[in-house]
Order: structure tokens, then sequence, then C-alpha cells
């Protein structure tokens, strides 16, 4: 059977449609359709064994950039039990999102980071580059911050190693992950903030003057 598209296209568009091809396509639809029934198999058991994780699975899709999948995978992967690991920085190391060092003349220089787990390395390097995409966020603030003086790739290493912190600390005290927010930095050191404003200021040829707000 030939098959001729009735607006007139290119003679590329018509081809045969045989009871060969018939066949291979009934071939190829039944093997989808098990290869769902598997997935959905397998999701069912997924759901099982992590039925009494739900607390902590909550509270990891609180960090930023990390889903339910990815909660799951870190589940999966560090058996959801922190006390295999005796700080937060251990489990970073494990993961290996904490920089080598490298040691000359006496001088400690950032090196290259370890190995790790190569699943969960790869889990927070996406985590990490949805999380900095907020930018009115404590890790989108932190990133732009380092990367403008490290550089992008470390300062994304950098918010994958604090992103194992969290890991850690949900897990560990059974708690959700707390957002700093975007002026934490400003918050913590409000001196260096005026001292960055006043430079930038007089950059421009002007001069600032800080007044407490009265109530």
């Amino acid at each position: 059977m030939i098959y001729r598209h009735p607006q007139g296209w290119p003679e590329v568009a018509e081809g045969q449609f045989t009871g060969h091809h018939a066949l291979m396509g009934r071939h190829y639809l039944d093997e989808i359709d098990w290869w769902k029934s598997v997935i959905t198999a397998f999701d069912t058991r997924i759901s099982a064994l992590l039925a009494e994780r739900e607390r902590d699975l909550a509270n990891l899709v609180a960090i930023p950039g990390i889903g339910r999948l990815a909660a799951e995978i870190v589940i999966a992967e560090t058996g959801g039990d922190m006390t295999q690991f005796a700080s937060a920085h251990r489990l970073a190391s494990w993961i290996g999102v904490c920089p080598g060092q490298n040691e000359s003349a006496g001088v400690n220089r950032s090196g290259r980071t370890r190995p790790g787990n190569k699943n969960l390395k790869r889990l927070l390097g996406i985590a990490a580059m949805v999380a900095i995409r907020k930018k009115d966020s404590y890790l989108g603030v932190f990133f732009r911050r380092l990367a403008a003086r490290r550089g992008g790739k470390r300062a994304l290493v950098a918010v994958m190693h604090k992103l194992a912190i969290a890991i850690w600390h949900v897990l560990h005290d059974k708690a959700p992950c707390r957002e700093l927010g975007a002026d934490h930095f400003t918050r913590r050191d409000p001196e260096r903030a005026m001292r960055r404003m006043i430079k930038e200021a007089n950059s421009l040829g002007l001069t600032i003057r800080f007044e407490p707000i009265t109530a």
C-alpha cells in the first residue's frame, strides 16, 4: 500500500506500509507497554520502601534545588542514616564536593575535588544549578559573591558543598531546611556592607551618610 499526502508533499514523504511494518510496529508498542508495567512495579516497590521516610523526604524537598526524585535518590544512596557520617563535612567529603588541599611552600591552595559518590555528585550539581537561579535567595547571592572572586566553576562546587551540609543536617536533626535569605550577608556583617556602598558611591563621585531609622 502506498500513502500519498493530499497536500502534494515532495516524493520523500511517500512510502510503503507493509504487513511486516505493521508486525514490527505492534512489537515495539507491546515492548513499550511491557516496560511501562516494569516501571510501575518498581515505582510501587520504591513507594513501599520509602513509606516510613515521608518526613525525611518532605524535609529534603524543602532544600533549594532538591525535588521529590532527588530526595529519593539521596535516601537510596546514603540509606538516610547520618550516624555513619561523623559530621556534615564527612558527608560532603564522601560525596566528593569538598575541595582538595594543594600545599606548596607552606601555602594551601584549592585543589581538585575527590571522585566521591558519582550519583550524588551529579545530583548535587544539577540541584546547585537550579538553586542559584533564584536570585533573591541565600544560595543565589552566595554563588554570585563567590563567582566574582573565584570563578563560576569553583562557586558552583561551593554551592554543592552547601547543599551536602544541608542534607546532613536535615537527615541528622530531623528538621526542615531554613532559608537564610538574600540579605543574610548584609545582616551578618552590616559594617562591611556599608563600606562597600560607600566605596561604590565614592567611585561615582558621590558621598553617602547612614542614619538609623527611628520607629
